[in-house]
């Protein structure tokens, strides 16, 4: 006996749009269900946007449950797509409208009068600030690996690349398309169970941003509020290097944030890396703790190399009074990886480098989380 029309409903109510994670039920994308006699059942299903670029996963899940009924022997969907109107429905249900506030001036948690969700009282998510007196530390690569690495132990992570001058998180993680827009909504790609958004999905890679503040804290203000993040676990932000406009606004939009220094062994980063985190106390930001990177390398003979010297990381850490959370060793494979879009952390997670980023990931989920009272010493690798 085939099912009924209500039956088929029942069957696609759990099947959730992979984009918004909501019922595509409760969404209004199932249009209509007509059941053949020859056992056959046609589904059709409104698309968010003309050429979503997850058609053909929806189509697998929708298939999968109707399949499974009692008398169905197949499906066939007809897929059609939204209108203005049932666009704007759907933002105001996942998404609803931003909360205005009095004043010209954006106040503690709020950017130009609109609500930062991360910032009110009852949000769950934690907001990590990375950040690194200077580039090439390797910050953005270990944020998109911690942001994985956090990922695989069953956690929603999403990352903000706040880098807006050399923006790399999108090409790091291996993301391959471009935010969905759905009524002024930004829908952030997804990868490795990771969401971003990135001024690198803005702007050509080869062509540089030249903006004063005012047109930085707009950016931050859209990538804050007018992206659907749907309530993550985990904000990672890839900051800039250094002391600059980026990181004093965030510090205002996102009070309860905490930062993480990244540097390297050698003295010279160590001294520069600490006046980020004195400009993280000057904000009244609590730096949580220090991670090394390029510790040391290992070589063939399997002896440790301290090629960048050694104990940059645990000065930091106790001129600051933090824990040095972590150290990662220095690993072509993990360069190569996040220049060719396929991290460590999701490629080759049991290489040494992923296994310390997921000890790091570890701490800042168990050891560093803020219901603790108090927190038992930390071990490093």
């Amino acid at each position: 006996m085939a099912p009924t029309d209500e039956q088929v409903i029942d069957a696609l109510r759990p099947v959730e749009d992979p984009e918004l994670h909501r019922s595509i039920v409760d969404l209004g994308m199932v249009r209509q269900v007509t059941i053949g006699d020859d056992g056959r059942v046609g589904v059709q299903v409104a698309l968010t946007v003309a050429g979503c670029p997850l058609r053909n996963e929806i189509t697998s899940r929708v298939t999968t449950a109707v399949d499974a009924l009692d008398g169905v022997v197949g499906t066939d969907i007809d897929f059609t797509v939204m209108t203005d109107q049932e666009r704007e429905n759907v933002r105001r249900m996942v998404h609803g409208d931003p909360a205005a506030t009095a004043g010209s001036q954006p106040a503690q948690g709020h950017a130009e009068g609109r609500a930062i969700p991360f910032a009110a009282p009852g949000s769950r998510t934690r907001v990590l600030l990375i950040a690194s007196g200077k580039g090439g530390v390797g910050k953005s690569s270990l944020t998109a690996n911690i942001a994985i690495a956090l990922a695989r132990r069953e956690r929603s992570v999403a990352v903000v690349d706040a880098d807006v001058w050399g923006f790399s998180i999108p090409r790091m993680l291996g993301v391959d398309r471009p935010p969905v827009v759905i009524d002024q909504m930004l829908v952030p790609p997804e990868v490795h169970g990771v969401r971003c958004i990135s001024m690198g999905f803005f702007a050509e890679e080869d062509t540089p941003v030249i903006w004063r503040g005012p047109m930085l804290h707009k950016a931050l203000e859209q990538f804050l509020t007018d992206v659907f993040w749907d309530d993550p676990d985990y904000l990672l932000v890839d900051l800039p290097p250094g002391t600059g406009d980026v990181s004093i606004s965030l510090a205002q939009y996102m009070p309860r944030s905490e930062v993480f220094v990244v540097t390297t062994p050698q003295a010279a980063a160590q001294r520069v890396a600490q006046r980020a985190a004195y400009m993280a106390h000057k904000v009244n930001l609590e730096v949580k703790g220090v991670i090394e990177n390029m510790s040391w390398f290992t070589g063939d003979d399997g002896k440790r190399y301290q090629i960048f010297g050694e104990g940059g990381g645990a000065e930091l850490a106790e001129q600051l009074e933090v824990p040095l959370v972590g150290q990662v060793p220095l690993v072509p494979a993990m360069r190569a990886g996040s220049d060719a879009g396929r991290p460590i952390m999701a490629t080759d997670p049991e290489s040494e480098a992923a296994l310390a980023i997921a000890h790091i990931a570890e701490q800042i989920d168990t050891v560093l989380a803020p219901t603790r009272r108090s927190h038992p010493e930390l071990k490093l690798l």
